[in-house]
């Protein structure tokens, strides 16, 4: 009989990071921590939580610091760091630091974890072998009407439905980790991460996640702007990355499928992607990755 990822974790005693950028997420970074502490794991597998909040003019670090007692109480350790620069990369960098194991979760603070996923992140991280993972990634239903139409095509490209995006959270190990130094100073960390491995060193595992799109027709473009910039930035200066890169195609005839299937989600999908080819402007701000 197939363990559980219950069972299988408890045969195993090594620790694991989970490192939290948090920029300005007052009202997200409560439900990040939620998810989290209520993770299924054994109490004597110690396991810290690292939140780095980077640059925030709200209250994330007060909330994040009021989760101190809960984790206390899981047996988990919580380190809130306070930084006053705004940089993702330099929490990134600050993160790992600190960090204690060679297993390390990369989380947004606006994504929440299944009760069973670090766990099964865990499970496949604990190998010699250099592995990089995600879970399941399931978009929380948007508000605005445009965003709920780009999401239903989004979710059905091959991009997002075949390999390991990692969208808002990635896993390495102590092995995987050594692909890289410091973060680079660049717009794509998760695209940047995953190119650092080799399909075959890439796992999905089923246990979800949920991840937000962002909301409006200006911020869809905004955002798809940005992504489309980190991955230029990554050709241009990582070009020996792209060997790893297993991003299917998408050709026309099942471009005319996804039209037939979700008519509405295609036009709002294809237009965001033809109003960024005829935009310009600074794409040097920061914007949510998604």
């Amino acid at each position: 009989m197939q363990a559980s990822a219950q069972e299988n974790c408890l045969r195993n005693l090594a620790s694991l990071s989970v490192l939290i950028p948090a920029s300005n997420e007052e009202a997200l970074i409560g439900s990040c921590l939620d998810a989290v502490m209520k993770s299924v794991w054994l109490t004597d597998v110690r396991v810290e939580v690292i939140v780095v909040s980077n640059g925030s003019a709200d209250r994330t670090t007060d909330v994040a610091r009021a989760y101190k007692a809960g984790f206390e109480a899981k047996n988990w350790d919580l380190v809130v760091l306070d930084r006053k620069e705004g940089s993702k990369l330099g929490a990134l960098n600050a993160g790992d630091q600190i960090a204690r194991s060679g297993n390390r979760v990369y989380l947004d603070a606006d994504v929440c974890v299944s009760p069973d996923l670090l766990c099964s992140l865990y499970n496949v991280l604990n190998t010699h072998e250099a592995r990089y993972a995600s879970g399941a990634l399931t978009i929380v239903s948007p508000k605005s009407w445009v965003t709920r139409a780009y999401a239903r095509a989004y979710q059905k490209v091959p991009f997002m439905q075949h390999g390991v995006p990692g969208a808002g959270l990635f896993a390495v190990n102590a092995a995987g980790r050594l692909r890289w130094d410091a973060f680079p100073d660049i717009i794509s960390d998760d695209t940047f991460v995953r190119l650092c491995f080799r399909p075959n060193e890439r796992v999905g595992v089923s246990e979800p996640y949920t991840w937000p799109l962002v909301e409006g027709w200006r911020n869809l473009v905004r955002v798809r702007k940005r992504q489309n910039a980190g991955v230029e930035e990554i050709k241009q200066n990582y070009g020996h990355l792209l060997e790893n890169d297993d991003k299917p195609d998408f050709p026309w005839r099942q471009k005319l499928k996804l039209a037939i299937k979700e008519p509405v989600g295609f036009a709002v999908y294809s237009a965001v992607a033809l109003a960024v080819r005829l935009s310009g402007g600074d794409k040097s701000a920061w914007s949510r990755g998604r």
